[in-house]
């Protein structure tokens, strides 16, 4: 099946820092494809390349960067604002930072389908109210009156989800959206957005640090660290089958019920994401890996562990 989005070799850097190292990874239409990292591994800055987004004085590069079969890569702000909130949609990180506090939430999300689809406003609050209630929100009517100071953090994710979709986009791009949230509210969003792309057939690419989120709804990960995606493979091969030293002390880290007993110590992962400067060569994985050795200073391989399964590292390792 072809890829809606097809991201090749992504390189960002931001200065003297490189935060994309060749990054390549694709979403397929009714697929969910996770990327998942510590923080400051480059996750957040991947989906802000993508969507046209980064921050001033950022310079992104890619080999190629394709939605539905067009390069986007090279499109300037104009057409790429087309395609913003219309066929791609982003759910951000924060939704109260998101939201804008001086405009109410019906004001900000009849602003897209008016601008991108030429609604009126009666259509467009239509719209709205129909999508605060297929997201979860009981009395929209009520909502879209209201600023986002005045709903609570589940409520605004729920926002901004049903903002993200009053264009019927093709993918949807959600940067960590259960952050914040407590495991209730997380599990009906998780719900929320499977059920979503059931009905609706999106892409996502979803944005995580949580591997419980990952094993509940990914289709596929991607494994991120340091700016390059270090693993990639099927959801369930995966976790079974982690190659990739640092993968293995990220689901380290994660107690199992049934094998991890009360009281056992978590695993770790000592030291922290390093900042890596333009042209650095080797392993940025290196100075916290058990496994390290002479080879990982020099040219990393990028070589398949099984169908579908790719790892950039020295060594094979045995499942």
């Amino acid at each position: 099946m072809t890829a809606l989005l097809e991201v090749q070799d992504l390189r960002v850097t931001f200065g003297g820092t490189a935060a994309v190292r060749g990054a390549s990874l694709a979403v397929r239409k009714g697929e969910t494809h996770c990327l998942v990292g510590e923080s400051g591994c480059g996750k957040s800055v991947t989906s802000l390349a993508i969507m046209g987004l980064l921050a001033r004085g950022g310079q992104r590069e890619a080999s190629a960067l394709r939605f539905a079969g067009q390069e986007i890569g090279g499109l300037d702000e104009r057409a790429m604002s087309r395609l913003r909130g219309d066929r791609m949609a982003m759910i951000f990180q924060e939704p109260m930072t998101s939201l804008n506090p001086a405009y109410t939430v019906g004001s900000q999300m009849t602003e897209v389908l008016r601008r991108h689809r030429g609604a009126t406003r009666a259509q467009a609050v239509d719209r709205a109210a129909e999508l605060l209630g297929r997201v979860g929100i009981t009395a929209p009517g009520l909502r879209l009156g209201q600023f986002p100071h005045q709903l609570s953090g589940g409520l605004r994710q729920r926002v901004m989800i049903a903002m993200a979709l009053m264009c019927d986009p093709e993918l949807l791009i959600a940067d960590e959206p259960t952050t914040a949230l407590d495991v209730t509210v997380q599990a009906q969003i998780l719900r929320l957005l499977a059920g979503l792309q059931r009905d609706l057939g999106l892409g996502i690419l979803l944005i995580t640090h949580d591997l419980g989120v990952v094993a509940r709804i990914a289709d596929r990960v991607s494994v991120m660290y340091a700016g390059e995606v270090v693993e990639s493979a099927p959801t369930a091969e995966l976790f079974a089958h982690p190659r990739h030293p640092y993968t293995r002390g990220l689901l380290a880290c994660v107690p199992v019920p049934g094998k991890v007993k009360r009281g056992d110590p978590l695993g770790s992962i000592p030291g922290v994401v390093p900042r890596i400067p333009p042209g650095f060569a080797g392993c940025a994985f290196r100075d916290r890996c058990d496994y390290a050795h002479a080879a990982c200073t020099g040219p990393i391989p990028r070589h398949q562990a099984g169908p579908g399964h790719e790892v950039l590292c020295t060594l094979d390792l045995a499942a």
